[in-house]
């Protein structure tokens, strides 16, 4: 790929239909006055000084490639979402597809996963429908089916809702990244909505799944002080092994929990914190003398976020991730690696074994420049972060397994119209 690449991202949502502002005393929209079409594009750049001979940024996912510029994501989505004020009944859906070096991770097992052997590939993130009804409590049931990314967690698949361009331990390693199924929130009362769902599984779709076994997904989110306030909580558990690659083990004999806490407080109109949670635990950790042995590991994450003028807001993520049996930590040299492993075939690791515990300290900043008046409509985020790698505890893991400590600096470019 050439230097074009570095072109960052993009989000247009142009509406399909109307487009003029309404008179309070208007008609309200129609339906399909509401449906946007959107195109995202996210591209950037992760050094790594030590030049790692494996060009692989250990402890990274989405920006594991070092001193290579990538296109990360290129997005296209159609969506209607649902009305946040809907009282009565509302459906939405939404549709995305991806391009890009993150696409390697993202996939749904058999489903569009082997396309190419190229790290540009193809993937579908969503594809889901959605509806709010007036059941059961004055605030109604919102339900989701289909294909979607999970609700876990404060980082996200999208580039363009994240305070960072690379992504935190818990993100890569301790949190599943999509669903098929389906879930409900139900708005229990102003502060208090209830998630319960059935999936099947991490990246697997029903009728397709890698072990043919549901999940459950389900918690709460508490949200106080005029919404300045929030905790959320939620768990995914289920079997996630691939049957084929666990034989004669029954793979549905062995769960994956995934638990996550987020709490959010706007603590001024400038600070902003985020304190994140993790545990997750694996059932069929490893085999050892014939016995069976269980994989955890915790993870604990703080942001800040400080909007020091209209257009600059600085950024900062402490992190801590410890993987008991070197079970979820590793790295991909291959194209291909991920989707095999979800697949259970045989796939090359970079990987760890024993106790190893990670520390990782990111600061950066999101830059919204004024763009001159030909550009009328069109916003510009710049992304630019260092980060430092630690292993706090266990072998040394970075730059090809020689260092216990790992600098990387990089950037990214989102464009909005």
């Amino acid at each position: 790929m050439n230097r074009a690449h570095l072109v960052a991202a993009a989000v247009i949502a142009l509406p399909l239909a109307g487009g003029s502002a309404r008179a309070d005393d208007a008609a309200p929209a129609k339906w399909s006055d509401t449906i946007k079409l959107g195109v995202q594009l996210d591209a950037g750049i992760m050094g790594n000084p030590a030049g790692p001979r494996d060009n692989l940024n250990y402890g990274h996912s989405f920006t594991d490639r070092a001193n290579e510029p990538v296109l990360n994501q290129g997005l296209l989505s159609l969506a209607r979402p649902l009305d946040p004020k809907a009282t009565g009944y509302d459906v939405g859906f939404k549709v995305q597809g991806m391009f890009g070096t993150d696409a390697r991770f993202t996939h749904f097992a058999h489903f569009m996963d082997k396309l190419t052997r190229s790290r540009y590939q193809l993937d579908v993130v969503e594809a889901s429908v959605s509806a709010h009804t007036p059941w059961l409590t004055a605030g109604g049931i919102d339900f989701q089916g289909g294909l979607w990314p999970t609700p876990l967690g404060y980082e996200t698949i999208d580039a363009s809702t994240n305070p960072f361009y690379s992504h935190s331990y818990i993100f890569n390693f301790g949190l599943p990244f999509k669903h098929s199924g389906v879930n409900a929130i139900i708005h229990a009362s102003p502060i208090l909505d209830v998630y319960l769902g059935v999936t099947a599984g991490n990246q697997t779709i029903v009728g397709v799944d890698n072990n043919s076994s549901a999940g459950f997904l389900g918690g709460v989110k508490l949200t106080l002080l005029d919404g300045n306030f929030s905790v959320l909580a939620l768990t995914h558990i289920g079997p996630e092994n691939a049957s084929k690659a666990i034989k004669p083990l029954n793979a549905a004999n062995y769960n994956r929990a995934y638990n996550d806490v987020m709490v959010t407080y706007k603590a001024t109109d400038k600070i902003t914190l985020v304190s994140e949670f993790n545990y997750v635990r694996e059932d069929l950790g490893a085999i050892q003398a014939n016995r069976i042995a269980n994989a955890e590991a915790f993870g604990f994450a703080q942001y800040l976020g400080y909007a020091l003028t209209d257009t600059v807001t600085l950024n900062a993520r402490a992190e801590v991730f410890s993987d008991t049996r070197g079970f979820f930590v590793g790295a991909f040299p291959n194209a291909q690696g991920p989707v095999k492993a979800l697949q259970g075939e045989p796939f090359s690791v970079v990987g760890a074994s024993g106790r190893n515990t990670y520390g990782a300290l990111t600061f950066g900043a999101t830059y919204k420049p004024a763009l001159p008046a030909f550009a009328e409509g069109v916003t510009m985020l710049v992304r630019p972060e260092i980060r430092v790698d630690d292993v706090m505890s266990g072998k040394a893991r970075y730059n090809a397994g020689k260092d216990r400590a790992q600098v990387t600096i990089g950037a990214d470019i989102v464009l909005t119209y």
